[in-house]
């Protein structure tokens, strides 16, 4: 196991204060702030720790406040609003320096026996083996990324990113309001299931938003642009049938940037096509003038 993978899991891993009160940290790796997709798991894992291992999360909506800072812990703190005969549901606020940096509320259900379908996978998406790294497409087309960013994306990770559309690095031409990304985390091969809920709950914040860019022609990345995740949902369909170190594609469109905001969808594929969770998000989009900035 790598050492970025052993540091996931650490993360991932919340010191017990007191009853209902957790603590996480963050990775030092030099980031101005919190990745929101650590938060979110790291959420999850605290309403996780009070709940009987019989009920497995189905859902989770989280609200993000302020940027958490990485140089400090994250106080989470469990508010157990329900435990029905079936569902189980918990509130969750993660706080720093006093403020209330995301909320959470997670749902949580027995396995039970009832209807099954889903949509298909989508159809003809090239197989992750033959495709380039996103390291490998920032070398090739990131010339104009900062050296901060680039630093940050050629460091060790616990997970590995190819995306299918690679035509949004290579240019600024307005795209399709979609795109494609497999993803695995690296050297987890046998999790529980709360354990694969908490991973697939931090990949799920990483390049969703982005989408809301393609149609634009613009990047994230890009200097005069300010992006933040405002809001986050997860619906938890079935588990990953092969782990989360198999690959999943991740499957995104954009239905709507206006007033600054984007708004993105995802779908999350194993490779045999089973849809494994659905996801939606909305965040900020601002372009920086002299007013803004």
């Amino acid at each position: 196991m790598s050492e970025a993978m052993r540091d996931l899991l650490d993360i991932l891993d919340l010191e017990t204060l007191e009853l209902n009160l957790f603590r996480g940290r963050s990775p030092q790796v030099g980031w101005q702030r919190v990745f929101g997709g650590q938060v979110v798991g790291q959420a999850l894992v605290a309403a996780q720790r009070t709940v009987s291992a019989d009920r497995h999360t189905h859902s989770l909506h989280g609200y993000f406040m302020r940027p958490g800072d990485p140089a400090v812990p994250i106080i989470y703190e469990v508010d157990r609003i329900r435990d029905g005969g079936s569902f189980t549901t918990r509130r969750v606020v993660a706080i720093q320096h006093g403020h209330a940096i995301f909320s959470l509320e997670a749902s949580f259900q027995k396995d039970e026996p009832g209807l099954d379908h889903q949509v298909p996978m989508p159809l003809d998406v090239p197989a992750p083996e033959t495709l380039m790294t996103q390291m490998e497409l920032i070398e090739r087309y990131g010339q104009n990324l900062p050296d901060a960013i680039r630093r940050f994306w050629a460091r060790e990770r616990p997970l590995q990113i190819r995306p299918v559309n690679i035509e949004h690095y290579a240019s600024r031409d307005p795209l399709p309001p979609q795109q494609k990304v497999w993803m695995r985390i690296n050297g987890v091969r046998s999790a529980t299931q709360a354990l694969n809920a908490a991973m697939l709950a931090y990949i799920s914040d990483m390049t969703l938003l982005d989408t809301a860019t393609f149609p634009h022609g613009r990047w994230g990345f890009e200097p005069d642009i300010q992006m933040a995740s405002l809001d986050h949902a997860i619906w938890f369909h079935r588990e990953p049938p092969n782990g989360m170190d198999d690959w999943l594609l991740y499957s995104q469109d954009t239905p709507s940037t206006m007033g600054a905001r984007g708004f993105a969808r995802g779908q999350i594929f194993s490779r045999d096509g089973t849809l494994i969770a659905s996801v939606a998000q909305e965040g900020l989009i601002r372009l920086r003038t002299k007013q803004s900035a």
